[in-house]
């Protein structure tokens, strides 16, 4: 969707606002911690983030794989930037077609500062001189198909001094076929108010959003400042002069100061606020509660995953549950697909459905943080500790959940714990609920005045042994079906054919009832091949002769994944209870 239309949306809905910026981090694990953040803060409901573009093109690839990345597998609605800095028209034909082709419709097009080193800005050859160019070069190209933000500049731009003639460049700017303005940030309000007056004035209708960026630290906001020669009020000067040297309280005056920025321009009528967020999550987050701003359930949570905006998904609304916590797994397996018929995903039957070789297994993080995380366990009771550790928040990862617990996991967070620590070794849980108002802050999704419903759902590893155990339990409960299957792909199950079993299902008035998420035997047995050879990747980590690699090998290649579905989804803890019961009658609980 085009930020001008969302952007229209929200003012027609007479509410607030706001959206957020992110630069190409330099490491490819500031990559890996970037895309984390872009994910929590999806909670925080931007309208849409954009991406930063380096000087002559310096990170185009990079910029293009987190914009791609930011709206197919997270769900974000995503503008790239492409300044006319060292970028000669062929390379800006290229970057605009890799948008395209990656779905990507909204480009921030900007002139972009001299690359390092140089003082003084120059076109290149076939390249354009200014902003203006670019967005008339992009109009006259592509027509319609992207939304074109520019810069805006309180202040005058800092290479103009005569701000009459920057507000006539300015305007060329939006004539050329601008769709919406990000201003540069700055921290004197008045003039902000002013600029907006007087560009109204000038006939321009278009969108201002204003930049803001939350004071972090005393040396880097006088460096910037002074850079930028953007004015400071002289109290905010006074304001930070005691407290300099402390970093949590300049930070603390940043929010504070932000939230006071944004509430004067909300009272001047002002709805859209842009933050630049330098990567970082709490000062955005801290201003936008300060502000009472949140953004309503229906469009923070869709669904009970985060719909994929890539172009060839916009039908998509069931998937398999196995990958819920590899999300960007799934969506890479997923992603030649030309169609997702009523809404499915279709299965893993599918001529489309990604090969594992087609992109390979691996470890979300870097081989060394992998190791600092999860040490070097030898032991089928130091393996069980980990998982317990990671159930109750002491880790942030494991291989096959690339972040922490969801918040709906606190109801069941001490049976899990128990759980692994008699040595089922869990990846996947959900809790049942039976008719929660999809507003509800832990489980809610979907449209307003709904209700959502659950099936309990746990997914885990278990020895040979104990499988039989628990095989022979669960003939006991007739509301309990399961799949269960090894390495070498030998299947038990107690289904009948092999029909999806929605888990995940809501109730919304004037439609039909949604089932987003499932269980399918196909698509499991898809997710096995991913599922064991995680465990060999955690193994690679180690020598092929240690202790660690031949314990990791030998679960891989022994073990059973089984995922257990509770159909009663009134009933909450029975799969907890026979896991406890085997447990306890067998005496083999790895915590002793």
């Amino acid at each position: 969707m085009k930020v001008s239309d969302k952007i229209r949306k929200a003012e027609s809905e007479r509410r607030c606002f706001w959206s957020f910026e992110y630069f190409p981090p330099k490491t490819d694990v500031g990559v890996v911690n970037l895309f984390d953040r872009m994910e929590r803060m999806y909670m925080l409901g931007p309208e849409f983030i954009d991406v930063t573009w380096g000087a002559g093109g310096t990170t185009s690839d990079l910029t293009l794989e987190i914009c791609t990345t930011a709206q197919s597998v997270y769900g974000l609605e995503t503008c790239m930037h492409l300044t006319c800095t060292n970028m000669p028209r062929e390379k800006i034909d290229i970057a605009l077609e890799q948008a395209k082709k990656a779905g990507i419709q909204n480009i921030l097009a900007l002139r972009g500062d001299p690359p390092r080193g140089q003082e003084n800005w120059t076109k290149v050859d076939t390249g354009f001189a200014y902003a203006v160019d670019l967005v008339r070069y992009i109009r006259e190209k592509y027509g319609d198909y992207f939304c074109i933000g520019v810069a805006g500049y309180p202040e005058g731009h800092i290479e103009n001094p005569d701000k009459e003639a920057d507000l006539l460049h300015f305007k060329a700017k939006v004539d050329a076929g601008a769709d919406y303005v990000v201003t540069q940030l700055f921290y004197d309000v008045d003039v902000y108010l002013d600029w907006v007056k007087r560009v109204r004035a000038m006939g321009i209708t278009i969108p201002i959003l204003p930049g803001i960026l939350p004071i972090q630290n005393y040396s880097g906001f006088k460096r910037m400042t002074a850079l930028s020669k953007t004015i400071v009020p002289q109290f905010i000067l006074d304001d930070l002069e005691p407290i300099k040297d402390d970093d949590q309280a300049v930070k603390d005056y940043g929010v504070r100061l932000a939230i006071q920025m944004c509430t004067q321009m909300k009272e001047a009528g002002q709805m859209g606020f842009h933050f630049y967020c330098l990567n970082l999550e709490r000062s955005t987050r801290l201003t936008l509660e300060g502000l009472g701003f949140v953004a309503p359930r229906e469009q923070v949570r869709p669904l009970p995953w985060n719909p994929s905006l890539g172009k060839n998904r916009e039908k998509e609304t069931v998937r398999p549950i196995f990958w819920r916590n590899r999300t960007k797994s799934y969506i890479m397996r997923t992603e030649a697909w030309d169609e997702f018929p009523n809404g499915r995903w279709g299965d893993s039957r599918s001529p489309a459905f990604g090969d594992i070789d087609g992109y390979g297994v691996r470890l979300k993080y870097p081989a060394q943080e992998c190791l600092q995380m999860w040490d070097h366990p030898e032991t089928l009771a130091q393996i069980a500790a980990l998982f317990v550790k990671y159930c109750s928040g002491e880790l942030p990862s494991l291989p096959w959940s690339d972040s922490p617990l969801q918040g709906e996991s606190d109801v069941l967070s001490k049976r899990l714990i128990t759980v692994n620590a008699n040595g089922f070794l869990t990846i996947n849980s959900q809790p049942s609920v039976d008719g929660a108002l999809s507003s509800d802050p832990v489980y809610g999704w979907g449209p307003k005045n709904g209700f959502v419903y659950q099936k309990a759902y746990l997914e885990f590893f278990i020895s040979p042994a104990q499988l039989d155990l628990l095989v022979d339990r669960i003939r006991q409960h007739p509301f309990l079906t399961y799949y269960a299957v090894n390495k070498d792909g030998d299947l038990r199950t107690n289904t009948k054919g092999d029909s999806p079993n929605a888990v995940t299902w809501g109730v919304f008035p004037g439609q039909e009832i949604v089932q987003p998420t499932v269980v399918e035997g196909s698509s499991f047995l898809a997710w096995k091949d991913e599922a064991f050879e995680l465990w060999n990747q955690w193994s690679l980590l180690h020598g092929s002769d240690s202790p660690t690699h031949k314990l990791l090998q030998g679960i891989r290649d022994s073990w059973f994944l089984i995922n257990v579905v509770d159909n009663n989804y009134k009933s909450r803890f029975a799969i907890y209870d026979i896991l406890d019961e085997i447990a306890a009658q067998t005496a083999t609980s790895v915590a002793h």
